[in-house]
């Protein structure tokens, strides 16, 4: 197999050689971005999508990129054509750049650092798809908008990884953030989803949900389904209660919420509408109209 080749501010790099500097205010503050894509059958999907939020994120956060949506989309084609990806994944990172200790990013500081990595990524096992995830609720709020948006896919996931680090305590594969009213918003991932009489309900974005790629690739495919799909708020006691539930994420794509705090959500197992979901979820990454040829 050859070797991985990292893109690193305008040139291709051996893995082992792609460094930024520890003075990067990316390393220090967790100051930047980043996109996780997937790529199936030669193509990169959702590539204008991720572009979009990738460049919106940068402005939220007054992040000067240097380069322009078409010459990052370039980017990850060619990261994905130098590491011979046909079905990946594709982590693309734009950090503020180097600028000594300071906390503040001086103008004149060193320009936003832009890498893109290009390999593959199975977070869970096929198996898990039909009997579901462990899922516990944590005791970590999701950010207020006021404070990050969780819009935002910023570099400072430290909100995430700690619920992660409780749920992993507890045995669970995943944990479900709630805001600070105790509505249910994400998992540390990813969005959720429920079902209750047919209809398919997942929290609005400005609940505090990060506005997932795969989100609203299910959300149009439901609707072409002729499924009854809405964006509202609901509880724990709901999410409980459903019928079937289910997350979706770029690397999780989607996969049923089985045990909610120990308790099981419908049979305990994967649903038979998130498993015809997920049937046609796969087949829509696959056509051509969904992704950017590699």
């Amino acid at each position: 197999m050859s070797e991985q080749m990292v893109y690193l501010d305008g040139e291709f790099v051996p893995l082992a050689e792609a460094k930024i500097s520890v003075l990067d205010h990316g390393v220090l503050y967790g100051d930047g971005i980043f996109e996780g894509i997937r790529a199936y059958g030669g193509r990169v999907f959702k590539l204008e999508d991720h572009m979009n939020r990738f460049f919106s994120a940068a402005k939220a956060l007054n992040l000067k990129l240097t380069l322009d949506k078409a010459a990052i989309t370039k980017v990850v084609l060619e990261s994905c054509r130098r590491n011979n990806i046909v079905d990946g994944y594709v982590r693309l990172v734009c950090t503020r750049g180097a600028d000594g200790l300071g906390l503040y990013p001086k103008p004149t500081g060193h320009a936003p650092r832009l890498f893109c990595i290009a390999g593959q990524v199975a977070l869970y096992p096929e198996e898990a798809y039909a009997r579901g995830l462990k899922v516990v609720t944590s005791s970590y709020r999701r950010n207020k908008a006021t404070i990050v948006d969780p819009q935002i896919k910023s570099l400072n996931y430290l909100n995430n990884i700690l619920a992660s680090i409780e749920a992993h305590r507890y045995g669970a594969d995943e944990a479900l953030m709630l805001n600070e009213d105790g509505i249910v918003t994400e998992c540390t991932g990813d969005n959720v989803f429920m079902i209750k009489d047919g209809i398919i309900s997942t929290p609005p974005v400005w609940l505090g949900t990060l506005d997932g790629i795969t989100r609203q690739s299910v959300i149009k495919i439901a609707k072409k389904m002729g499924l009854d799909i809405r964006e509202v708020p609901f509880t724990h006691y709901n999410l409980l209660n459903s019928d079937e539930a289910f997350l979706t994420g770029t690397a999780a794509e989607i996969i049923a919420l089985t045990e909610l705090d120990g308790q099981k959500i419908g049979n305990g197992v994967a649903g038979a509408l998130t498993m015809r979901l997920l049937a046609a979820f796969r087949e829509y990454t696959r056509q051509a109209e969904n992704g950017a040829k590699i």
